[in-house]
């Protein structure tokens, strides 16, 4: 996103680092990989902006989210976050999932 200062008339910007977009992942049946482990119901960096006279403070979550059924592996495609929580019923393994209480924070580095 860039930005023009209408004072000044100079350029701001933030960039999403594509590099460094990670996903977040949680516990399955009681048991952690070790990369989940440090993620269950923890913040984690999940991605990183370059900021250049900008800084976000807010994150509204919408559509294009994904997730996958922890036990069965049933992809959920196109999930809408933004009542920052989803739910929906997985045929496999004929249960309820969902994804609730969507918080973030920003990090300066």
């Amino acid at each position: 996103m860039v930005q023009r200062c209408k004072l000044c008339s100079r350029e701001n910007s933030i960039d999403i680092l594509s590099q460094t977009i990670k996903p977040y992942n949680v516990e399955t049946n009681g048991i952690l990989t070790q990369l989940q482990a440090e993620d269950s119901e923890k913040f984690k960096t999940i991605v990183e902006f370059e900021c250049r006279g900008l800084e976000p403070v807010d994150f509204q979550p919408q559509a294009g989210f994904a997730a996958e059924g922890a036990e069965s592996g049933t992809p959920f495609n196109d999930i809408n976050l933004l009542e920052k929580d989803w739910n929906d019923y997985d045929e496999k393994t004929k249960e309820s999932v969902g994804i609730y209480e969507v918080t973030h924070k920003f990090v300066k580095c």
